[in-house]
C-alpha cells in the first residue's frame, strides 16, 4: 500500500514536500517513484529512486529543482519540490515496482491514490 501526503497550493517559486508511506512486501518496491498527471494528458514520470543503492533518476523538466530521497528504513519516500512553476500543477502519484526504476508509467505496478499540487 502506498499513501501520499503533502500536496497543496503554493505560489510560483515556492516549495512543497510530498511524502509516500509504503507498507507491504519490500520485494515489490525495489524502486519507488513519483509521477504526475493533468486532465487530458498522459501520466508522466517525475523522479525515481532505487531503494537498494539510492540511485535516482529525474525527468528533464524537474532536474535541479526536485529531489527524491528515502528514510533509513526505506518505508517513506520524499519528493522535495523547489522553485515550483505553474506547469508543475498536477495530481502527483507515488508508485513502486520490483525491478524497473525508469520513468515509463506503464511499467510500474503499484500506485497510490495521488495528492494534488497546484502552483499559481
Amino acid at each position: 500500500q502506498l499513501v501520499e501526503s503533502g500536496g497543496g497550493s503554493v505560489q510560483a517559486g515556492g516549495s512543497l514536500r510530498l511524502s509516500c508511506a509504503a507498507s507491504g512486501y519490500t520485494d515489490s518496491r525495489n524502486c519507488m517513484g513519483w509521477f504526475r498527471q493533468t486532465p487530458g494528458k498522459e501520466r508522466e514520470g517525475v523522479a525515481s529512486i532505487a531503494t537498494g543503492d539510492g540511485r535516482t533518476l529525474f525527468a528533464d523538466s524537474v532536474k535541479g529543482r526536485f529531489t527524491i530521497s528515502q528514510d533509513n528504513d526505506k518505508n517513506t519516500v520524499v519528493l522535495q519540490m523547489n522553485s515550483l512553476k505553474p506547469e508543475d500543477t498536477a495530481m502527483y502519484y507515488c508508485a513502486a515496482t520490483a525491478a524497473y526504476c525508469g520513468l515509463v508509467p506503464r511499467l510500474w505496478g503499484y500506485w497510490g491514490q495521488g495528492t494534488q499540487v497546484t502552483v499559481s
